[in-house]
């Protein structure tokens, strides 16, 4: 699920889970720093699902997402080191709903005894799809199509829990272009993401407690320089 960076739309799961974020501690807002070296008003920091309870929280929502999306795949793969977890809890959360997949995952190293390689848990094949927490430049999802292929299997697409739905930066340079539309248009890859930047700005929109609703001005305009259209 993506959705135009202008529109409003939005549905219950992405508020709910919006929601969910902040009061977490996992969605703030502010002045922040990005990768690209942006001054971002919002962070999203995935790792900050930190205990059992929120973790089987965000498992439910990713599952939720990706049984309505209608996408079909045979296992999850998770990147390291994030996306570990997440393959590891959302396959938990699958097989309660009634879709029991496998898991695998990738070291970062590769081990020299034992099963060896770099790749750990359920044999990778079939159609997989790739499990993490955003997509920032691409280089993760690009990493993991190489391990997936190499293993003789198919990736299918990608889901994540926040498209930030803006312009990737490229040595520098804005592109025209999102990380997340690149994997769509470049690699061919679905993207599933449980919520948008669209969604947070709708949930700001529909606040009334100050400390939230003061935000909205500054996440706008960091959509309207830094938005994509898709």
């Amino acid at each position: 699920m993506t959705q135009d960076a202008s529109s409003p739309r939005t549905d219950a799961l992405a508020q709910d889970f919006v929601a969910f974020a902040v009061d977490a501690g996992v969605l703030r807002f502010g002045e922040f720093k990005t990768k690209a070296g942006r001054l971002s008003p919002y962070f999203f920091n995935a790792g900050l699902f930190d205990d059992g309870a929120k973790l089987g929280r965000l498992a439910q929502f990713y599952a939720q997402r990706l049984l309505a999306s209608g996408l079909e795949f045979d296992m999850l793969f998770g990147p390291a080191y994030k996306g570990i977890t997440l393959a590891a809890a959302v396959s938990i959360e699958l097989a309660r709903l009634g879709k029991n997949v496998p898991y695998a995952y990738n070291r970062k190293e590769a081990k020299d005894h034992g099963e060896g390689g770099t790749l750990v848990g359920a044999p990778v094949q079939g159609r997989v799809l790739i499990i993490d927490d955003v997509i920032s430049a691409g280089t993760s999802v690009r990493e993991s199509i190489a391990m997936i292929q190499a293993a003789g299997a198919t990736p299918c697409g990608v889901t994540i829990a926040l498209d930030r739905q803006e312009k990737a930066s490229e040595h520098g340079v804005d592109a025209p272009h999102s990380a997340v539309q690149f994997v769509q248009r470049e690699l061919g890859l679905s993207v599933v993401a449980i919520a948008t930047l669209t969604d947070l700005l709708a949930y700001l929109q529909g606040q009334s407690d100050p400390r939230l609703s003061s935000s909205l001005p500054a996440v706008q305009a960091y959509r309207e320089r830094y938005g994509v259209q898709t």
